[in-house]
Order: C-alpha cells, then structure tokens, then sequence
C-alpha cells in the first residue's frame, strides 16, 4: 500500500511537472512569435511612415478658380471699353495673395482687391506721356517707366501690414527710388523706346534705348540715410556704340554685368557691361532654332535664365555658360511643349525655378526648370490671355484675357523641385557648364537652385561599403577559418571572445580615431601605410615557408594551433619598420610628399579624409561581426563530416575547402551580408571621417557622401515639410528598401547553399 501511495505521488508530481514544462513551452513560443510578429508590424509601420512623408513629392500642380472680374479701372474711367483702352502693363501681387497692383500704359498705378476687383487706390506714378515699361528682378517689386521726353521714372513697391481686430490690413505704397522728378537719360527731343534695369544694394543700373537705336547705360549709385527720409545718388552714363539692328527687347541680369538685346529676326545680342567705359560684345546668335517665331522673352527666377516662347508652343531656356576662354555664350538647356499653338506669355515664380506659361488657345502651363518637368497642362477657359502674374509664395495667380477680364486663381504646387529626371538624371544646373549629378541643398540666395540628385549619395553608400567590405571580408572570413579549423581550442577560446568584444566600441569612437587621428597619419605616412598593406602579407608567407623548412626538433617545441603566437612579434616589426622608413622612401621617390607627388605627376587629387580612412576604419568595426557569425559556422560542421574526409585519405585542407567551407557556406554567406548590411547603414564613422563630399568618383584618395551620414548631418537644418525634409526622408526610404530587397536576396541565395549542401 505505501509503495503505491509513493508510485502515485511520483506519477502525479511528474505530471504536474510535465504540465509546467509544456505550458512554459506554449509561454515560450507564443513570446517569441509575439516578439517576431511585433518587430514585422513595426517595420511595415516605419516603411509606411517613410512612405506617408515622401509621397506629397510627386503630386502634380492644380489650380483653383476663385474669381473672374471686369479689369480694374481707374476712377476716370468711365466705362470698361475706356477701361480697356488703358492697356495694362504689369500686375504685382502682395505675399498673401490678398492685394493686387495694375500697372497701365498710361503710368498709373491701380491697387485692388485680388478676390474681387474692388479698386483700393489709384495713383499717377508719371505726369508725361510714357514711351515705355520695365521691371527689375520680380522680387525686388521694383518698375520703371520710360517717357517720351527721355527721362525715366523708377518705383519701388510694396505692401505694409498692420493688424486689427478684423484681421490683417494690406496696403500698397510706393517709393521712388530715384526721387519723384524723373531722371533724365536721353537729351529732349528723344524718346525711351526701350528699357531694362536692375536694383543691388549699392547701385541701380538703368539700360535705355531710344527710338533713333541709341543705347545708353546709366548707373546710379546710391545711399539711404539713416531715418530713410531722403535718398542720395551720383548718375553715370555710358554711350554704346554699334547698335545697327532695330531691337525688339532688353533685358539685364541681377548681377547688373550682363545685358541681352533682342531684334526682330530672332537673335540675340549678349554683351558684357561690368566694364561700362568698355562694352564688350560676347556673341551674335539667333535663337530661332525650329524656324518659328518668338513671342515672349521672359528672365526666370534670379535673372540668369532666359525663357523664350516660341508660335509652335514651345518653350525653351537658354543661360549663360563659361568657355574654356572664360568668355560666356549662350546655351539651349532644355525645352518645355504646351500643345500647336503660339505662347502668349510666360510669367517667372519670383524664388522658385518655376514658369507659367500660356498659349493663344487659353492653356495653361505649369513647369519647372531643374525637373524639366510639366506639372499642370489644361484650359482654363478663359479664352486668349494677355498678361501672367504669380504671387511671391508662388500660391495665386492673375490671368488677363483678351476680351478685357481678370481672373483669379489659387495654385497647389508645393513640391515642383521634384521629378524622376531630377533625382536620378544628369541635370544642367545655371552656371555650369554641363549636365551634371550635383547633391547641393541649401544656398544664402533666395533664387537658389535647389539640386537634389541621390546618384553621389548612392554611389558614396556603395562605395563606402565596398572599401570597408575590401578590408574586413579577407581578414575576417580567413580569420574565421583558422580560428574555427587549425587553431587550438585553448586559444581559440581567448581570441573568439577578444575579437568579438570588439564589436563593443562605439562607432563615433572609432570615427573620432579615424578622423582625427588615423587620417593625418595615414597621410603623413603613406608610403609605409602601403608597403605594410602590400608586403605584410608576403612577410606572413615567408616566415611560414622558412618555419616549415626549420628541422622538427626545433618546430616541435610549438604545440599545433599556437603558431599564430610566433606571428605577432613578425606583424609588429614589420609594420613598426615600414612606418619608420615611410618618411626616407618619401623622399627618395616622391618628392618628400607623396599626395602633393600624386597631385602633380599623376592628376589624382587627394582628400585627407578619403575612402581608405573609412575602409579602415569602417573595416575594422563590421570585422567583429562577420568574424564571429562565419567562426561560428566553420566551428558548427558537424564532426563526423571532417573526421570521415581525413579518414577517407583526403588533406586537412582537402577537408577544409571540399567539405568544410561547402556546408559552412550557407553561414558565411550571411556573415558577409551582415556586414555590408551595416557598412551601408553605419553613421557615425562615415560622418567623421569622409569629408562628407558628394562627389562620383571611385578613387580610394578621394571622400564620398552616404545617404546615412547626409541624412544624420542636415536633417536638423531641414525645415519639417520642405522638399529638402521630404527628400531626406526619400533617401531614408531608398536606404530601407535597398537593405531589405538585398537582404531577401541574400536570404534566397542562403537557403539555396543550405538546400544545395546539406546532404553533405
């Protein structure tokens, strides 16, 4: 009876521990399931972020009719057919798209409401009969008009802002830059025909042509007083001689050194006017490329661009390009379509290098310049239109038609910087010479160009990962082999663990190393740098040929697998020699500095921080990890496998390379991408020590920019919403989908080795 008592409580106690083991098992896995499922769901969520943040910049333009309204008309007009007779000149719209500014043939200026047409005021800006009508640079807000009796008038305006209960008051105010009194540029007698100028901070430039084709350059040169109650300014004149065409248009740059005068054929004349005692003709070309004719000539955003709208619908931009005589000429850059019929209009954004343009059939265009992109294409309805104007926020817009209305419209158009072409394709940018691949995001100028091309930081992560790859994958994988295969256990248990704990050095560390420390050594002693790179090795094979020829009682005394030990007083005089021999082999055959030697004799420029500091450097952080995962799966061949090889006749290194390395293959593969998994993605070590250069160039002397070091270095500079904020995040969403898309490669290509090799 006792014995079944016990047998009883022994069968239930096992039970009940059984029960435990199994719910402790269920526990287990339904944690790690859950721990899987949640790290899954967390990087869906982070790619649908990404996606969510960068999908706004491929959205196109629209627009948005608010309101169409009779011209506004001065108060002695009686009647919109007079009104219409008061050709308009130009339109200006205050930042907030609230007010609106009508500039008419007559010189007076009409402010009105942009929602309604309600006319707020009007003023005479001139007092004689007008001749003719210009504007500066479109955000300086400043116009000017040419009268017949010769002289000019220049106005500057802009909105005052005052806030009440009801909200924010706009009013329009006009200064006169000049004085009130018109300035005079050509003798009486001699009308303005045509006019262009430019307003800087210390000068304005006024370029006038007279209806006897006289061209004269005046220059004033001004100062505001302290209060800005009274303006002083000197005025130069500059006559030009040789002006045997009948001109059509002119136009003169921000710079206020380049002057473009347009005839009536189609050419254009580019001068250089920085040296106004003597002006210089560039070149003579005619722009009639198609055999259509131009019917609008418009600068755009920063006045360098020139935008020319052709009869066949067509609108293409020129600018200035340097030769190598550091002379300018002209060049097509590209060219945007509209549909068969002729431009009508051509209306600049004032920071953007944005455009609207407009045909004879009423369509409306939306483009921009550095995407060589047609955001928005469609009929307003609103039949031919005769002048274009764009809010400085590039957010409203005025369209006059022919037949003598307004119209009013809102623009949706927030990211136009942004295409395909612009990202991934070479792109002319203003000022260079040729299409290039340019990563250069922010500028002190408001009419910056914005270049946002992802090749050089494509091409830098990859670069950045191969040299660190070149260094860490021959050390670590060759390492791994040996400690897992030939060296003995007990060592193998000191040097697994001290690589491995390598792994625990934070990376700024190693970056702070490499940038500040290794960086100027390395170019200090290059030479010996390269002799230990290149001859270290050979040193190994020597002294392992001249241990092998040594006589067995003098080898015996080294037990197998210590041999690694003998090495290291090797590795160390060498390295300490070639190091300090660096400085006499300089000398000897590189003229005492070898990258001043490379610069010179070889055309190969060198960046103290390039990519063999980050090879280094990146190499020996991801070594650890490729070491310990592909030891690891050497050390795991199962015994039998190598022990019925050796017993079969084969070689150790038989073993090794037919059956070893074969079923270990699978392991190391995954080491490998591991580590070129985090050599793309590190951070910390390329910020430090790249340089941070967004350059294409393959060179080991030269740096690089990665998308990881570009994203950790102007995300905090990027305004939350900007296209430059939006477009980090898209080089963070590239980044995200090359590891993934390569580590499921890699991860097909695994179980492939694993399938191939396990019936070894």
């Amino acid at each position: 009876m006792t014995t079944t008592t016990a047998k009883s409580d022994l069968f239930a106690k096992t039970s009940k521990r059984q029960k435990w083991r199994m719910f402790n098992d269920k526990l287990a896995a339904w944690v790690v399931s859950l721990g899987g499922m949640s790290v899954i769901v967390a990087i869906t969520l982070i790619f649908f972020y990404l996606l969510m943040v960068v999908l706004p910049l491929f959205e196109g333009a629209e627009i948005k009719k608010i309101q169409s309204y009779a011209l506004p008309a001065s108060s002695a007009t009686a009647s919109v057919a007079a009104a219409n007779n008061e050709i308009t000149s130009h339109y200006i719209i205050d930042e907030q798209g609230k007010i609106g500014v009508r500039f008419t043939s007559t010189g007076k200026a009409i402010s009105f409401y942009t929602e309604t047409g309600e006319v707020i005021s009007e003023k005479a800006l001139v007092d004689s009969p007008v001749s003719s009508f210009t504007t500066a640079e479109s955000s300086s807000g400043v116009v000017a008009y040419g009268l017949e009796n010769g002289s000019a008038v220049v106005v500057k305006v802009g909105f005052d802002i005052k806030y009440a209960e009801s909200g924010k008051i706009v009013t329009p105010k006009f200064e006169y830059i000049l004085g009130e009194d018109p300035v005079d540029v050509f003798a009486r007698g001699e009308s303005i025909k045509h006019l262009a100028l430019q307003n800087g901070e210390e000068s304005l430039t006024l370029v006038s042509i007279s209806d006897t084709n006289r061209l004269r350059l005046s220059v004033f040169e001004y100062e505001e007083s302290m209060f800005d109650d009274e303006i002083s300014f000197e005025q130069s004149d500059y006559e030009v001689e040789g002006i045997n065409y009948t001109p059509k248009k002119v136009l003169l740059d921000s710079t206020q050194r380049m002057l473009f005068i347009f005839d009536d054929l189609g050419s254009v004349y580019f001068y250089d006017i920085s040296d106004k005692d003597d002006v210089q003709l560039y070149e003579s070309k005619s722009l009639i490329e198609t055999g259509s004719k131009i019917t609008d000539i418009k600068f755009a955003a920063g006045s360098f661009s020139l935008l020319i709208g052709y009869e066949n619908g067509r609108v293409a931009q020129w600018f200035p390009v340097r030769d190598e005589s550091n002379n300018y000429s002209l060049a097509f850059v590209r060219d945007f379509d509209l549909g068969a019929s002729a431009v009508s209009n051509i209306a600049s954004e004032y920071f953007r290098k944005g455009f609207i343009s407009s045909n004879e059939k009423g369509e409306l265009g939306v483009h921009h310049l550095t995407a060589h992109s047609t955001l928005l294409a469609q009929n307003i309805e609103a039949g031919k239109l005769t002048h274009l104007a764009i809010s400085p926020r590039a957010n409203y817009l005025l369209a006059e038609s022919e037949d003598g209305k307004l119209h009013f419209w809102h623009i949706t158009n927030e990211y136009p910087e942004i295409s395909v072409y612009s990202l991934w394709d070479k792109v002319w940018y203003e000022g260079y010479s040729e299409p290039e691949y340019t990563w250069q995001s922010s500028s002190a100028s408001n009419e910056f160009e914005p270049k946002f091309s992802l090749v050089p930081l494509s091409f830098g992560t990859l670069k950045a990962a191969f040299y660190a790859m070149l260094v860490a994958m021959p050390l670590a994988i060759l390492g791994a082999i040996y400690t897992a295969y030939f060296m003995s256990p007990k060592l193998r248990q000191t040097v697994k663990p001290t690589i491995e704990i390598m792994e625990a050095l934070p990376t700024v560390i190693l970056g702070f190393l490499a940038g500040l420390w290794f960086a100027p050594f390395l170019e200090l002693n290059m030479p010996g740098v390269f002799s230990v790179v290149i001859l270290l090795p050979l040193m190994i094979l020597l002294f392992a040929y001249i241990w092998h020829k040594l006589p067995h009682s003098l080898v015996g005394w080294v037990p197998d697998g210590w041999q690694p030990v003998l090495l290291l007083p090797v590795i160390i005089l060498f390295t300490w020699t070639a190091i300090a021999v660096s400085p006499a082999i300089e000398a000897a055959f590189f003229g005492g500095n070898l990258p001043t030697w490379l610069n010179d004799e070889m055309g190969i420029g060198y960046d103290q921080r390039n990519a063999m500091v980050v090879g280094f450097a990146m190499g020996f952080a991801i070594i650890p990890t490729i070491f310990s995962i592909a030891e690891d799966a050497i050390f795991s061949v199962p015994k039998h496998l190598t022990t019925g090889s050796l017993a079969l006749g084969a070689t150790p290194w038989q073993t090794l390379t037919k059956v070893v390395i074969l079923t270990a293959s699978p392991g190391i593969f995954s080491a490998v991408m591991i580590g070129f998994g985090r050599a793309v993605g590190e951070t910390m070590i390329v910020l430090m020590a790249t340089g941070n250069t967004p350059v294409l160039d393959f060179s080991f002397f030269e740096g690089m920019r990665t998308f990881s070091a570009n994203i950790a270095v102007e995300m905090p500079e990027s305004e939350v919403g900007s296209t430059h904020y939006r477009v980090l995040f898209l080089a963070a969403l590239i980044l995200f989908l090359f590891t993934f898309l390569f580590n499921t490669m890699a991860e097909v290509v695994r179980q492939h080795l694993r399938s191939k090799y396990s019936s070894l």
